[in-house]
């Protein structure tokens, strides 16, 4: 559990710290699928979400990425779960049919955010 702990605590050092850096000098990895394709991946707009979560600006941190904003607390449950958990982690408890509902979800979202139609799940800013 301490190994598992300490694993967590710099991944989340490490991110904050990439997230701080590249606010401050505006540096940061593009998305592959967005560089070769132009199209918006299930992913586009998470980097800006979260900058916009540590500045408590949820709206925004919705508007750049909605699925995603509304999956984050059930991710950070499962793992925090995973961690505090001596038992088997909650997340292998979960049926197959599940995991491939949500695989599903998150292609038909993928898709949908690249029709004009659904620009508004695209990556925006107000």
């Amino acid at each position: 559990m301490k190994k598992k702990i300490l694993i967590s605590s710099t991944l989340l050092v490490l991110l904050i710290t990439y997230l701080y850096l590249g606010n401050k000098f505006h540096i940061y990895i593009d998305c592959p699928i967005k560089t070769i394709t132009g199209l918006n991946c299930p992913g586009c707009g998470i980097t800006r979400m979260l900058l916009a979560i540590l500045q408590l600006d949820f709206y925004q941190a919705f508007r750049y990425n909605p699925l995603l904003f509304i999956c984050l607390p059930f991710f950070i449950f499962f793992y925090l779960e995973s961690i505090i958990s001596k038992k088997e982690p909650l997340y292998n408890k979960i049926p197959t049919k599940v995991w491939i509902i949500i695989i599903i979800v998150f292609i038909i979202y993928g898709i949908l955010r690249n029709i004009p139609f659904f620009d508004f799940l695209a990556p925006t800013q107000i």
